[in-house]
């Protein structure tokens, strides 16, 4: 395995779950625009040694919360696909995280619509409880970033809901967000993707959780593409701003990052986004690159190539200084444009 720091320097590690760093750099740009007497915070990230067990941090950012973006490539096979995200959570406990991250269809990724159908279970089933347990042992809350769910009304309809479930670190789910934007598009190169063949849209926004890393927006993949949901979310007090995610190999390369950076520069909030990558059977690949963006838009970490997980310290008081600097939701006109996002409940 190969751990990445910055672009200057990699390390070999041999054995664990690979690991991806980037030291976010100097934040010379914003040191001009703000005011002389603001003081830009040290860089919050990992600075990586040859191996995992002996990585150093900074004692100025020791006490800044540590989350864990976890890359994997679901196939059908659930029992395995656990495993791999059994495997990467526990890895992420030993290296000090609070909060890991898991990509939409953790759980799996079927071949066709009654491939999925079939594979799918309500939240109270024997694979949710799997991850109860395991967030208990590792004392971890973890996001599962799009779980095939049967749903109250599964016996009407014979859809699911996309999930994204929340736990906290004695097992307890906290919060569920039905995705409420559907992926049915046609793109050149890629073949049709109807999501709504076998989803029902979720019907509401879940109002931002507080976690130990900061108060969590919770989204899904295509959700990223409509800023009227993450400014709702901002706006509702959210800090971290999530998006699971499974990117086609078309759209990944041209939108991924962009996208990503953007929601961040907009909502002035940290984003995570843990992807699926690579073949996960003959019919379907995902781009990967799973990231953490800081509030100024800077990756602050990425996964390198294939299965693995990579780390990110949150630094709220980064957020908030940079939220007073730059006030850009006190200068909005509503009366000229409209809300783009309205406030939730």
């Amino acid at each position: 395995m190969v751990l990445a720091v910055s672009s200057c320097r990699t390390y070999h590690l041999s054995c664990g779950p690979r690991l991806g760093f980037i030291i976010r750099p100097p934040h010379q740009l914003l040191s001009l625009l703000l005011c002389p007497g603001f003081r830009i915070p040290r860089p919050s990230e990992l600075c990586a040694q040859p191996r995992p067990r002996a990585m150093a941090i900074s004692s100025s950012s020791r006490e800044l919360p540590l989350v864990a973006v976890c890359q994997v490539t679901s196939t059908p096979d659930k029992q395995q696909n656990f495993q791999t995200c059994a495997e990467l959570i526990r890895e992420a406990a030993r290296l000090g995280a609070c909060l890991a991250f898991l990509p939409e269809a953790f759980d799996f990724i079927a071949r066709d619509s009654a491939e999925t159908l079939r594979l799918s279970e309500p939240l109270g089933g024997n694979l949710l409880g799997e991850y109860t347990q395991l967030a208990r042992e590792c004392g971890l809350w973890l996001s599962l970033g799009g779980f095939h769910e049967r749903g109250p009304d599964w016996e009407q309809t014979q859809k699911i809901y996309n999930c994204h479930v929340l736990l906290d670190n004695k097992g307890s789910v906290v919060a569920a967000y039905r995705k409420t934007h559907l992926c049915d598009v046609e793109i050149p190169g890629h073949g049709p993707m109807r999501e709504s063949s076998s989803t029902i849209p979720g019907p509401s926004l879940e109002c931002p959780v507080s976690t130990p890393a900061g108060k969590i927006g919770l989204a899904i993949c295509y959700d990223m593409r409509f800023p009227e949901l993450s400014l709702a979310l901002a706006q509702a007090g959210a800090e971290i701003l999530t998006y699971p995610s499974a990117f086609g190999s078309v759209t990944g390369p041209a939108h991924w990052e962009v996208l990503l950076r953007a929601r961040a520069i907009e909502t002035q909030c940290y984003v995570v986004a843990a992807a699926q990558c690579g073949r996960h059977h003959e019919k379907r690949a995902s781009h990967g690159h799973s990231m953490v963006v800081d509030p100024w838009g800077t990756v602050v970490a990425r996964c390198s190539e294939g299965p693995g997980l990579c780390l990110a310290r949150i630094d709220l008081s980064y957020l908030r200084q940079l939220r007073q600097h730059l006030p850009v939701f006190q200068h909005r006109r509503p009366d000229l444009y409209g809300s783009l996002g309205h406030p939730l409940a």
